[in-house]
């Protein structure tokens, strides 16, 4: 019965504790400037817990764009949200688009992005 209530515990603890998932990115090239379009998903709960940011960085961590978001999405689920007017440097071959929580920080959950391709799992890139 202890073991039972345990795993209850458990479950119920990681359901709750939701990671931020990110549904879809659109990368759209204009004249050397770029914009993001980044979808996310969270379960938003009001202002001390919600999806407050993303950013793009590159393989050694660097940050190549950061958008902050200022409130909570708790009726707007999955929702997206555009950054323009940012770099992303020729010789960047992979970037990683990452999402941040404003209670638990940045999630381990990131977007792979191959530039050399126009499309990926959860991505598309127009140039």
């Amino acid at each position: 019965m202890k073991l039972l209530m345990v795993f209850a515990l458990l479950f119920s603890t990681t359901t709750f504790a939701s990671e931020i998932d990110i549904v879809d990115v659109v990368l759209t090239n204009n004249s050397g400037s770029w914009r993001a379009d980044v979808t996310l998903k969270h379960a938003d709960t009001g202002w001390k817990h919600y999806a407050d940011g993303w950013r793009l960085v590159d393989e050694q961590g660097n940050v190549l764009a950061n958008r902050i978001l200022y409130h909570p999405h708790v009726n707007e689920q999955p929702f997206t949200r555009s950054l323009s007017g940012f770099d992303i440097p020729k010789d960047k071959k992979i970037i990683f688009v990452e999402a941040h929580d404003f209670e638990r920080g940045w999630s381990k959950k990131r977007v792979k992005i191959d530039m050399s391709q126009n499309s990926g799992a959860h991505y598309k890139i127009h140039q």
